[in-house]
């Protein structure tokens, strides 16, 4: 008896050491996923839009995005109704057309959204890719301003002062900039390096509200999240076309909805449109310090692919800026000490996509769902 209780525990020692190492490979490769993603989206969005010859309309990337989106939030969600058609039609008329009045409060979040992606191909057509990606992060900053504005949240004073440090470094890298379009002169005929910055600094304002607006509406609702995916995403695509036709119109109408695509363009689209939903379920392996780091590390990178694509400039002012930035998103994804309210950052990248667009926590349900059909994880506080 004693024998087969030792075997025992071994067997029981021996998995919960097997459940660890598989519990910390899944978070190096979430790491390497999330570090990836926000890089590179940032990365092709300024080589597509310097490349020399056509250049596509950022609009119509946007809408083509918000189809795509949805398109794959309907996959999972017959995936989820087991293929079957009929009820994956029943369950989508239910939740959107009968409960449209859930379905019309996504119109504030979609409009916010499709204002932030059509700004964010603005901004990295004007800026540098790791300006931007430094810039980017105030939205962490309007997030958290917003959360206790509206949601009535708490920061630690930790929290506080990381926000002091990200506004210090962006500050910083803002006057590096300055600086360097003084000293070389005159900026590219098809850059602006204001117009950038004001369309940076307005899609960080929007991320931040429509992030907490979206939270604050997903507050007791029972709709999954690729069904606010879906909601958000018919909005979107009727938006985005309407953006599209007041900035477009005329020269889509000419040279088609299509012009100017080539293979990156369509992998900048994809990873829009499926990076934000792929990061969803990566992060669910994820905490909240990796979070932190991989955001951090990807700066590093986008600046170091920015030095060799772009002959991007990295002097001593920037790196301050850069390092105070990066010190400040790790040091705000610190834990909360015990007994303290907790509050978590929205999670990066243009990411976006929809881990962004969704403005939901990271908290997020699986491809098949383990609750019963129709339930949704709770979003986070």
């Amino acid at each position: 008896m004693a024998g087969g209780s030792r075997g025992s525990a071994a067997e029981e020692k021996a998995a919960s050491r097997g459940q660890s190492d598989a519990n910390r490979k899944l978070k190096y490769i979430s790491l390497a996923v999330l570090v990836v993603q926000n890089a590179s989206l940032i990365l092709s969005i300024r080589y597509v839009r310097t490349l020399p010859g056509d250049r596509f309309y950022a609009t119509s990337a946007v809408v083509m995005a918000e189809v795509l989106k949805v398109t794959t939030c309907l996959f999972i969600i017959l995936l989820q109704k087991r293929f079957s058609v009929k009820e994956t039609l029943s369950f989508l008329l239910d939740c959107v057309v009968f409960q449209y009045s859930d379905t019309l409060k996504m119109a504030v979040p979609s409009l916010i959204y499709t204002l932030q992606n059509n700004l964010q191909y603005i901004a990295i057509s004007n800026l540098p890719a790791a300006s931007f990606q430094v810039t980017y992060q105030l939205k962490i900053l309007t997030t958290a301003l917003f959360s206790v504005l509206m949601l009535r949240k708490s920061l630690s004073r930790v929290q506080w002062v990381s926000l002091l440090l990200l506004f210090a470094g962006v500050a910083i890298v803002q006057v590096q900039q300055e600086a360097n379009k003084e000293a070389s002169g005159q900026d590219s005929s098809q850059q602006n390096y204001l117009v950038g910055l004001v369309a940076v600094v307005i899609s960080c304002l929007s991320s931040g509200f429509a992030g907490v607006y979206f939270e604050k509406i997903l507050k007791g609702s029972a709709a999954s999240v690729w069904v606010r995916n879906v909601q958000l995403g018919i909005f979107g695509m009727a938006l985005g076309t309407l953006g599209l036709w007041w900035n477009d119109g005329a020269a889509v109408s000419q040279q088609g909805f299509l012009f100017g695509y080539t293979g990156m363009v369509w992998f900048v689209i994809c990873n829009q449109a499926f990076g934000g939903l792929l990061v969803a379920v990566v992060v669910k392996y994820a905490d909240n310090i990796l979070k932190g780091f991989a955001t951090s590390f990807s700066i590093i990178v986008s600046t170091v692919m920015s030095v060799y694509l772009f002959a991007f400039h990295v002097d001593l002012l920037f790196t301050a800026g850069a390092g105070l930035v990066i010190g400040a998103v790790y040091m705000y994804s610190l834990p909360r000490p015990a007994g303290g309210p907790l509050f978590l950052s929205s999670s990066s990248s243009s990411s976006s996509a929809a881990a962004e667009q969704a403005g939901v926590s990271v908290e997020m349900e699986a491809f098949l769902p383990k609750a019963p059909e129709g339930a949704a994880s709770p979003p986070s506080a």
